[in-house]
């Protein structure tokens, strides 16, 4: 392995490198226009546990959408809590205010939960403001795509063993 790359010329090793930061920078600028484009700043998310079974299992892609503030019950939302940087993908049973005077505010829960979400929300918290907490609204999904996500932060050795395979790879290959 590392016969082939000391084998390459310094031209050839400086362009297997630059394809690979190029393959980076476009991925990265994909995930930045979806961004932009769903007004989101998380637009694709992973379901991470069970607690929207059936309607979604764990592992599932979701596509988000943010434009447009009026949320309905029955629609399915991500939020992040306050302080904390985990989406959680629960369907909204209650809304409350939505005018120009009154900020619109939703009560959440999973569809395979006995409860609410009160308990998950920010210490203080009864609601979910939409204009602040609510990452977007669920507007497709592929089933168990994202269970790569789930493996990698599961088992952290998991991502370095990938990086260095696509890091071999770029550089091995030849044009």
């Amino acid at each position: 392995m590392l016969s082939g790359v000391a084998g390459l010329q310094p031209r050839q090793l400086a362009a297997q490198v630059l394809n690979f930061a190029l393959v980076l920078s476009t991925a990265f600028m994909l995930w930045k226009g979806l961004s932009i484009v769903a007004d989101s700043p998380s637009p694709i998310v992973v379901v991470l546990s069970g607690s929207m079974e059936p309607a979604f299992q764990r592992g599932d892609l979701l596509f988000l959408w943010n434009r447009g503030q009026n949320t309905e019950v029955g629609e399915i939302v991500v939020y992040n809590v306050r302080g904390k940087d985990i989406p959680i993908v629960h369907r909204v049973v209650r809304r409350f205010g939505g005018s120009e005077k009154e900020p619109l505010q939703l009560l959440t829960k999973g569809d395979n939960n006995n409860a609410d979400d009160t308990e998950l929300y920010a210490r203080g918290q009864s609601y979910l403001d939409r204009s602040q907490d609510i990452i977007g609204s669920v507007r497709g999904y592929i089933p168990l795509v994202g269970y790569v996500t789930i493996l990698l932060s599961e088992h952290p050795w998991l991502k370095t063993v990938m990086l260095g395979l696509m890091g071999v790879v770029v550089v091995l290959q030849r044009e």
